[in-house]
């Protein structure tokens, strides 16, 4: 599949605010099975600042700073993805035996399951959600089989809503509620996971907009998404699992960075000097496309 990407997102303030830094990060990270094929990040107005660089987990972000006043920043970033999944995932050493060999890992790159066994700014160690996700992580279990378990518990028993949560809702009270979006399904998992020593991560990235033939359109799709890699050991590595449609993270999945909570990998956060208050609106469109042609900035 090659897939076409355009995310535009607009802030805008009631009176022009200054020195004011943000961190973008929209450009995907390199991830096994996809290739990237051409990207564009546009800033309007130009920022008097404007730095690359790969973030501490698999995230890159762009800094930009402002000299000037700024009533309105528009960012604009297109790009031009293939995707080619691995084969299905087998279902992988048994939970006990997963948790041992995390544990043990001694490796220090971004790709180690290591930093995701512990908890984090968002996605904290909490006994009741742990206590909840437990029957269906048994020790003697495959631990695909045990994922796609809770995975498969959160859509059933979760309601999805887009007026439940906002992303400042901690997610032990969408967990509470047993409502949200996927930013919360995803927290939800990623705690329960690391609980019970099974390494996971925050992912943010994108759906296809269309679905096959046949098939129903997925939710989250016009609107970044987000989903949980989980670390199924030294032979399968990193498998996607999506909670809000219960479905393996496959060619429908774009991938844009992978961090330890939302708060890594959050498309854009910054500060500023004012007390104005700020809009902000996004636009994604996600297309099949015929032919990739995007010329790289």
């Amino acid at each position: 599949m090659i897939y076409r990407v355009r995310h535009t997102s607009t802030i805008s303030y009631a009176a022009p605010v200054t020195q004011a830094q943000f961190n973008l990060r929209l450009v995907p990270w390199p991830w096994p099975g996809q290739e990237l094929q051409g990207c564009q990040l546009r800033i309007t107005p130009t920022p008097a600042l404007r730095q690359q660089a790969p973030g501490p987990y698999c995230v890159n972000t762009t800094h930009i700073g402002f000299a000037r006043p700024l009533a309105k920043l528009e960012v604009t970033s297109e790009f031009t993805m293939a995707i080619d999944p691995p084969p299905m995932p087998t279902d992988g050493p048994v939970d006990a035996r997963l948790r041992t060999e995390a544990a043990g890992v001694a490796d220090l790159s971004v790709m180690s399951p290591v930093p995701y066994l512990f908890a984090s700014r968002i996605a904290g160690i909490d006994d009741e959600i742990g206590s909840w996700a437990a029957p269906h992580l048994l020790p003697e279990a495959g631990v695909v089989n045990s994922v796609s378990s809770l995975m498969a518990a959160i859509h059933a028993e979760f309601t999805y809503s887009t007026t439940a949560t906002t992303s400042a809702t901690p997610p032990e009270e969408a967990f509470a509620r047993r409502e949200g979006v996927c930013q919360d399904f995803a927290h939800i998992m990623v705690m329960a996971l690391r609980s019970h020593g099974i390494p996971a991560a925050y992912v943010s990235g994108y759906l296809r907009t269309l679905p096959p033939p046949g098939k129903p359109r997925l939710v989250g799709a016009d609107a970044m998404h987000a989903w949980v890699n989980v670390w199924c050991g030294q032979d399968l590595g990193w498998v996607g699992f999506d909670p809000t449609n219960n479905c393996l993270a496959r060619e429908d999945h774009i991938l844009i960075g992978m961090g330890r909570d939302y708060a890594d990998v959050s498309p854009i956060d910054g500060t500023f000097i004012g007390n104005a208050p700020q809009k902000m609106q996004s636009a994604v469109d996600v297309t099949l496309a015929e032919e990739s042609a995007l010329t790289p900035s």
